[in-house]
């Protein structure tokens, strides 16, 4: 297939079910025109919105909640190609600058995690349960104890009210040209990350992430400013992302986000004038979607994003967090200073990277 490949339009109108309670319908045809897509990375939502900003606090470990993968082998790892909280974006406009600053469309938090696998790949729980919710494409399963996982883009073989069992009971099997299964795990109605440690087992993530750039801006997707002079209130953006651990058996190109992103600033002589602040945090659980652009920076897209008829084929995505969407720079004396911004995963790896700025408020060179 070649890239930037354009997909036909069937249909007027989708919905993509996100609980039995609740559907997200997307009306227009730019975005009915994403179905292959959609296939390939999911539904923008997977469940209901019952999630709260989360908190950072605490180590992220979880004891007495693991589980093995919901495909064969259970007990070898498998990549993960998606994390908690990447973006899920349709863009309603052409491929176009204008269109990624500016346009609109349907923008949500990836609800859960994607384990790469081939179509037709049986999909069996990862915990004890029964089926509450059978959709077309997508099965939930409580376990008890407000536990309760789902399983995306699989053809289901069960019903509600069945009980299942982890490892033996076949939920479904993976649709093509899926090529994954997404997996949600909830505690308590909320989202959770399935790769905190204590969870996801076996799950390793040798890779670091990396801080690839930090921008200074006007407020609003404004253009980026000249460091060497930065006055009132601005916009600090970093260029963030990780890339998945790989198999040998599978092959993803595409980045993924970290966990954790955070920043602070420091005088010349290393005195710290901000304190560390957390700019997003995925270990525990996710923001509603109506945060998504307070969390993401314009200029984000994600892996072979779709911009009405036109599908991204095989280009990777960029991830641009709003790390202070206001910044005031009054609260600092004229001067230079460093700025760092730190990338961490679930499991701890982490990168970052520094600028110098000057703050120049007082009169003079408007």
């Amino acid at each position: 297939m070649a890239t930037n490949t354009h997909i036909p339009v069937r249909s007027a109108r989708r919905c993509i079910v996100r609980s039995a309670l609740s559907k997200l319908c997307l009306v227009t045809a730019a975005a009915t025109a994403t179905s292959s897509a959609l296939a390939l990375f999911g539904t923008l939502q997977a469940g209901p919105q019952l999630a709260k900003a989360s908190g950072t606090s605490g180590t992220h470990a979880v004891s007495g909640q693991s589980f093995g993968y919901p495909i064969k082998p259970f007990n070898r790892e498998h990549l993960i190609r998606a994390n908690l909280g990447d973006p899920r974006m349709q863009f309603a406009g052409p491929p176009t600058m204008s269109t990624l600053l500016h346009g609109r469309g349907t923008f949500s938090f990836h609800q859960g995690v994607d384990i790469a696998s081939t179509p037709g790949t049986a999909v069996y729980p990862v915990a004890d349960g029964t089926v509450t919710v059978v959709s077309r494409e997508w099965i939930r399963v409580s376990s008890g104890g407000g536990r309760a996982f789902e399983y995306w883009h699989i053809h289901p073989l069960v019903r509600t009210g069945q009980n299942v069992t982890a490892r033996q009971t076949v939920l479904g099997r993976i649709n093509a040209p899926s090529n994954h299964v997404h997996l949600t795990e909830y505690e308590d109605g909320r989202v959770v990350n399935p790769l905190v440690r204590g969870r996801l087992t076996p799950y390793h993530d040798s890779s670091r992430p990396t801080v690839r750039a930090i921008s200074l801006r006007r407020a609003g997707s404004g253009p980026a400013l000249f460091p060497n002079f930065v006055r009132g209130s601005v916009e600090i953006v970093a260029d963030a992302e990780d890339m998945p651990t790989h198999s040998s058996r599978v092959d993803w190109y595409g980045p993924t986000t970290p966990a954790l992103v955070t920043w602070q600033v420091r005088t010349m002589s290393g005195r710290v004038v901000v304190p560390r602040r957390v700019a997003f945090d995925s270990r525990t659980t996710l923001p509603q979607d109506s945060a998504f652009w307070s969390v993401y920076a314009r200029g984000t897209y994600q892996n072979q994003t779709v911009f009405g008829r036109h599908y991204s084929y095989r280009e990777r995505g960029n991830y641009l967090f709003k790390v202070a969407p206001n910044f005031d720079t009054r609260q600092l004396r004229d001067g230079v200073y460093n700025l760092t911004v730190s990338a961490t995963d679930a499991r701890g790896n982490s990168g970052s990277q520094t600028i110098s700025f000057t703050v120049h408020n007082r009169a003079g060179w408007r």
